[in-house]
């Protein structure tokens, strides 16, 4: 089934940068819509806090700091109007966490949702992981149009009726209803992280999921609610020989035994499940030696990997740090085959960035269904493109000034220092709090989600 659906996707992504002249950054990307208030006073409630297309891209969930999961649906294209793909509305809003208190730590623990992650459709309905900080939870997500009329023990308003009145059969009939679509949550994972969630990733095998903490990562079935194994576990006995903590965890999208997770220390472990019980010894660890000349205070802080990202074909992995995009190949451990600076520009600054906190920003990466692309976000609501064939790549920014549908974005460059161009930012002008963390690309198509602080910016590519 995996294999169908990566030779179907990766023929469609293939002809779409054929037509798009061969490259993420020859294709001209157009402002499609934008979803969320405009208001400048922001609540806290309302920041988006992840973003995830399902397999086939015709649903877009993302997750709010509210707890909240919104779930967008693509409109079957229009016929007449072929140059119009179908455009995202709401198919579906639901709680999937509500703030909770834990009496015996005296902690509050968030509602905000960390991760979600879609399972691939075996039937008419779709299910997603959902997680925040310490609970993980599976929802199905059904339409119902028919609804059942004709009971005979009850009446159409519900009531029971006496058996003894019943004097003739009827057959119960299902009459057309307006489209309801349900959220209902079928499993609840639960207590089994100390420490914040920050990781949820599906195994090929589509039976099982990993969850990573700071200092563990645990292996769940998906119909087990009250067991999980511990796979990896890398608690000192003296918490003051704590060195590195696990900032992301992810599984190879074909290989059920193997996952990897990455630290704040730079490093990436690849282990495999077959080895051992406990994955404590990896199997491989990537880790690129420093540049002697780069060292400095914030070394070790903006080394820390903030997102790993299998590529679809399973062969390459992506690492997103404070300042570049890495892509590793798995048979190579000592360096990565491809860096990209995302905002070289930024080095000067960290001092300015340490002080205001923006330097532990956690910023996500994503790959194009071909994994010919690779993109990840930056500050003043910028996001960066590299296209690993052409080696070009391309800053975009999320704004709503050029937000009439089919507006082609313009290519944003930042000046580090010495005389302005015209059509040029200056570093010093760049608005920190306005910063793309997540980020997603349909596997299919070119159409990417971009969240901005509370509103949802989808862009996709321009259909001559």
């Amino acid at each position: 089934m995996l294999g169908d659906f990566q030779a179907g996707h990766s023929q469609n992504a293939s002809k779409v940068f054929k037509r798009a002249g061969g490259g993420g950054n020859d294709i001209q990307w157009c402002f499609s819509q934008v979803k969320g208030a405009v208001d400048d006073d922001v609540a806290e409630a309302d920041i988006i806090s992840t973003v995830e297309f399902n397999h086939s891209g015709e649903l877009l969930a993302t997750g709010d700091k509210g707890g909240r999961v919104v779930i967008f649906q693509q409109e079957q294209e229009n016929k007449i109007q072929s140059l119009s793909r179908g455009e995202y509305n709401v198919y579906s809003t639901f709680q999937s966490h509500e703030p909770e208190f834990d009496y015996l730590k005296s902690l509050e623990i968030e509602e905000k949702i960390n991760k979600i992650r879609w399972l691939p459709q075996k039937n008419a309905a779709q299910f997603l992981l959902s997680t925040n900080d310490k609970t993980i939870k599976l929802w199905k997500i059904s339409e119902r149009d028919k609804r059942p009329e004709g009971y005979n023990l009850k009446e159409e308003d519900g009531r029971y009726r006496d058996p003894s009145t019943v004097t003739t059969l009827r057959v119960p009939i299902f009459r057309p209803m307006d489209l309801m679509v349900e959220a209902s949550p079928r499993r609840i994972f639960a207590n089994a992280h100390t420490y914040h969630i920050n990781s949820i990733s599906i195994n090929s095998d589509y039976e099982t999921y990993l969850s990573a903490d700071d200092l563990r990562v645990n292996l769940w079935h998906l119909e087990i609610t009250d067991r999980s194994f511990n796979i990896v576990d890398i608690k000192p006995a003296n918490m003051e020989e704590l060195t590195e903590v696990i900032t992301a965890a992810e599984f190879h999208p074909n290989s059920c035994n193997t996952f990897v997770y990455s630290s704040s220390k730079g490093t990436i472990r690849l282990c495999d499940m077959r080895a051992s019980a406990l994955c404590d010894r990896h199997s491989k660890l990537f880790e690129e030696p420093e540049d002697p000349s780069n060292r400095s205070f914030f070394s070790e802080i903006i080394s820390s990997i903030s997102d790993v990202k299998f590529s679809h074909s399973g062969r390459y992995m992506m690492t997103r740090d404070y300042l570049s995009v890495k892509i590793w190949d798995l048979n190579m451990e000592n360096r990565p085959v491809e860096t990209y600076q995302v905002h070289e520009y930024l080095r000067s600054k960290l001092c300015s960035l340490y002080e205001n906190d923006c330097i532990f920003d956690k910023f996500e990466c994503c790959w194009n269904g071909s994994d010919s692309v690779v993109m990840t976000g930056s500050y003043n609501n910028f996001f960066r493109m590299f296209d690993r064939n052409t080696k070009r790549d391309i800053t975009l920014e999320a704004s709503r000034e050029n937000n009439k549908p089919r507006t082609v974005l313009k290519p944003r460059k930042v000046c580090a220092s010495g005389k302005r161009k015209k059509d040029e930012i200056s570093v010093d002008s760049l608005d920190f709090n306005k910063k793309i963390l997540h980020t997603a690309w349909h596997p299919k198509e070119n159409i990417i989600a971009v969240a901005t602080t509370n509103n949802l910016y989808i862009f996709q590519d321009k259909v001559n």
